[in-house]
């Protein structure tokens, strides 16, 4: 009975030093593994009469690079297309007629373009804020740019081991510890389906009822979105924490949020990045480091350094590779199983 208990207790542990290697952070990770859930564009039977449409229907078919699948309805009486959401497939966030302008409103937006510039540039967390541009809204949006600048300036990124085989990033931005904000209006047409997509699938805010923020990261994941008057500081320190810290789940289901419609090739746009990364960074553009003393003890999935005069042993510890000390625990852990094993043996 001992000896299966033990045996437990090791797989268990050995479990948990596989599972918590991993020092990427959520916001990097998912940007590097995570593939973008695809939305349904269903159109009419009678679009494949349509010469010029199925023309411009055909790139996006085949290989299309955006996270967009499109069928033909099976009901002859739908006489204009839909597109469901990415998460239920069963909201529609868009009908209308299909054409060339209303599909590449479908695919783009001014607001979509600047999120994946600022992805690509390695932010960790584009703060999309949806107003109305009433007094009230200004106040709470500086507000939450104030608080957003406060973590940003004491939060740290996990140190990262490039000798970790779990740790290594894939082509894309330098990994920079950013948090910023884009403004959007509620009532401007060219990003209705942005808002849309950002409000959430089953209406988790409404865009008609008040203005609201959404925290996008990775290949144009939203991990929530909030009204502004509930997005205190608490509500933000929790999802800015979550997304710099160690990711600790690799399977993106099992993480919270939704995807947005994007129409780009990651693989190609993250090389690109990549390769811009190489180039010196020039003086008027300075880049965050990695790792950052924090002015306070926070307790949060981030890394967390006290502020000291000297480097404490916490912080000197934090320079050993995790791999390793999950290694060396494990080794321990079974030196002493063994021993326990064979003084039972002995009696």
């Amino acid at each position: 009975m001992l000896r299966s208990s033990f045996l437990v207790l090791i797989s268990a542990t050995l479990l948990q030093a596989q599972t918590c290697a991993c020092t990427i952070p959520v916001f990097r990770y998912a940007l590097d593994r995570w593939e973008s859930d695809r939305f349904k564009l269903t159109i009419p039977v009678t679009a494949s009469q349509n010469a010029e449409l199925t023309d411009l229907l055909r790139p996006l078919r085949a290989n299309g690079k955006a996270n967009l699948d499109i069928a033909t309805a099976r009901d002859a009486t739908l006489t204009q297309a839909e597109l469901l959401d990415s998460k239920t497939s069963s909201q529609q966030l868009w009908s209308g007629n299909l054409d060339k302008t209303s599909l590449a409103s479908l695919l783009d937006s001014p607001g979509r373009t600047e999120i994946l510039k600022r992805i690509l540039a390695g932010e960790s967390v584009v703060w999309v804020i949806v107003d109305s541009g009433k007094p009230e809204d200004q106040a709470e949006i500086a507000r939450i740019e104030k608080r957003l600048k406060f973590l940003e300036n004491v939060a740290a990124l996990p140190i990262q081991d490039p000798n970790d085989p779990d740790s290594q990033l894939g082509p894309g931005p330098p990994l920079l510890l950013k948090f910023t904000t884009l403004h959007l209006r509620r009532d401007d047409p060219a990003e209705k389906l942005l808002i849309s997509m950002l409000a959430g699938p089953g209406g988790k805010v409404d865009p008609a009822q008040g203005s609201f923020a959404a925290a996008v990261f990775g290949k144009g994941r939203v991990l929530g979105s909030w009204p502004l008057t509930h997005l205190d500081d608490t509500a933000l320190e929790e999802a800015c924490m979550f997304l710099v810290g160690r990711c600790s789940c690799r399977l993106k289901n099992d993480n919270p949020g939704w995807d947005i419609l994007l129409n780009v090739d990651w693989p190609k746009a993250l090389q690109e990045a990549s390769e811009r990364k190489s180039t010196p960074t020039t003086a008027s553009e300075p880049s965050k480091p990695v790792a950052m003393k924090l002015p306070e003890t926070v307790v949060t999935q981030a890394q967390v350094v006290p502020l000291t005069a000297e480097p404490s042993a916490t912080a000197t510890s934090a320079a050993i590779p995790q791999s390793a000390i999950l290694l060396a625990s494990s080794a321990l852990l079974l030196a002493c199983v063994a021993f326990l094993l064979f003084k039972q043996k002995a009696r």
